[in-house]
């Protein structure tokens, strides 16, 4: 599976933003996909993931109502709507894949990754 992410740039606090994440290949094998940030300094932490299927969701809890993650099946992409945002937003994006529908989707090595998008929020 590749996946390819996009949509980042250079916002105003307060500004939404939206990012995609194209799987190609074998597109089967992402059955869970999700978000993960990195900022400067700090380590990758888990923003959001769903499931193919019943859409089923899982959110980083600080950041619960503020972003949405969705998926097109038929785009074979991932979304990530982020809304209100903050200096403390400020990071790398990546999506991430993996395979296997059962279990957390917050606390799982995934098995496939995109490259990263700079999302930088200035206050």
């Amino acid at each position: 599976v590749q996946l390819q992410a996009s949509g980042g740039g250079l916002v105003q606090a307060g500004d939404s933003l939206r990012l995609s994440c194209a799987a190609s290949g074998r597109t089967d094998r992402a059955y869970i996909m999700g978000w993960f940030r990195q900022a400067p300094g700090k380590e990758r932490e888990f923003v959001a993931a769903i499931s193919r299927g019943n859409n089923s969701t899982q959110y980083a809890d600080s950041l619960k109502g503020r972003f949405t993650i969705s998926r097109d099946d038929a785009k074979n992409t991932v979304y990530l709507q982020m809304t209100s945002l903050k200096a403390e937003d400020t990071a790398v994006y990546y999506c991430a894949a993996d395979p296997y529908g059962y279990g957390s989707m917050r606390n799982r090595e995934y098995a496939y990754w995109g490259q990263g998008t700079q999302v930088t929020v200035s206050s």
